[in-house]
């Protein structure tokens, strides 16, 4: 059996629309981590509260996002890009996955961004692009086996067949001499 072959416009095509998803799944990302945000800053409010009311005296057990203790360093929070950097980053990574120091501040000042941050979300997206090319190599690789284990059992199906058309043949064979050698009697 010959492997399908796509063309490179269908190849196009479905680049297209995996990069598409790709897009969708970032943007839901963003969204789950401004959420994320949302509760973390609601859970240093409540703390907050809890410590201002126990320094009063007036402990009301507000004690429910305290289980955790609280990091000594401070750490800068996660950058949430706007959609609109993502897609802006994305659409330039479509095309040149490396920056150089030029064109990562160019894209740094037109998005509002660090040079730093381009420089790690580049890093990440690298990272995820070679995650994701693993992992469409490993689902090329057992496609590749289910294909092969396909045709073996077509070809095992098909001697079958053939042996009992072999064998078919013959009994028919048979039974015609048989038939021969009765009307002669």
């Amino acid at each position: 059996m010959a492997a399908t072959r796509f063309s490179k416009v269908s190849f196009d095509r479905w680049l297209y629309s995996l990069n598409n998803v790709i897009f969708m799944f970032r943007l839901i990302d963003v969204f789950i981590r401004k959420q994320i945000y949302f509760l973390e800053n609601l859970n240093r409010w409540v703390c907050n509260l809890h410590s201002s009311l126990v320094s009063d005296g007036q402990s009301n057990h507000l004690n429910l996002f305290n289980s955790r203790p609280q990091p000594k360093k401070k750490r800068k929070s996660r950058t949430a890009f706007t959609n609109h950097q993502i897609f802006e980053l994305e659409k330039r990574f479509l095309y040149q996955k490396y920056l150089s120091p030029a064109d990562r501040d160019e894209i740094a000042s037109s998005l509002g961004l660090s040079n730093a941050q381009v420089i790690t979300w580049f890093q990440n997206r690298r990272a995820k692009l070679k995650r994701d090319m693993e992992e469409l190599k490993k689902d090329v690789e057992s496609a590749k086996v289910l294909s092969a284990h396909k045709s073996f059992l077509e070809n095992v199906t098909d001697l079958g067949i053939l042996k009992k058309k072999a064998m078919s043949i013959g009994a028919s064979e048979e039974a015609a001499t048989n038939l021969v050698v009765n009307a002669s009697k």
